[in-house]
């Protein structure tokens, strides 16, 4: 299975844990890390995970999140993501 996190999802371990809703996507997203990292479950990421990312004003943050991008199997570039918004368009 592959599976696409958004920056939220990077972000969120990162957060305060003392709300439950936090702490409980906290665990969620760093369960999927673990299934990740064990090649369990695929990740994809995108030239707009890397574009967000960047902009991190938090330089650690953003650091070892760029560094979890190594575990990817597949990036999307900006032309594949035009190509597929093509095939949206004209299906």
């Amino acid at each position: 299975m592959k599976i696409y996190l958004d920056n939220c999802c990077y972000n969120r371990p990162f957060d305060d844990q003392t709300q439950i809703r936090i702490f409980l996507e906290a665990q969620a997203k760093l369960h999927i890390q673990s299934l990740i990292v064990n090649k369990e479950i695929e990740l994809v990421y995108s030239y707009m995970s890397v574009f967000e990312n960047n902009y991190n004003p938090n330089k650690k943050h953003l650091k070892i999140i760029s560094d979890f991008f190594q575990n990817a199997s597949c990036f999307v570039s900006h032309t594949e993501m035009q190509q597929v918004e093509k095939k949206g368009e004209n299906a």
